[in-house]
């Protein structure tokens, strides 16, 4: 297991990685090869964790993306579960609830 100075000099480089590919994605654009390597950069960050025993860091460089601007894609076609928007408000709209 690597030491606490180790785990620190891979998160330091992780980040540094993560913002250059910031600056990638600036000059060439959303283009395949740049979003392969920020997904390599997202895999390297959670695989830290695990080996560190961490919990998952997934949220961690899912919110990372979103402060980069990247838009995480949710696929259209699937199958949401209606029991996870049971008794939730439409933001903006007001409440209305449905009685059983």
């Amino acid at each position: 297991m690597p030491t606490t100075a180790e785990a620190a000099a891979v998160q330091r480089a992780l980040v540094e990685l993560q913002r250059c590919l910031v600056d990638l994605r600036e000059r060439y654009g959303d283009v395949p090869p740049v979003r392969r390597l920020v997904n390599d950069a997202d895999r390297l960050d959670i695989d830290l964790a695990e080996v560190l025993g961490l919990p998952a860091s997934a949220g961690r460089t899912r919110a990372g993306a979103a402060a980069r601007g990247e838009v995480v894609e949710v696929p259209s076609g699937t199958d949401d579960d209606a029991t996870l928007w049971t008794a939730e408000d439409d933001e903006g709209v007001g409440g209305f609830h449905s009685t059983p």
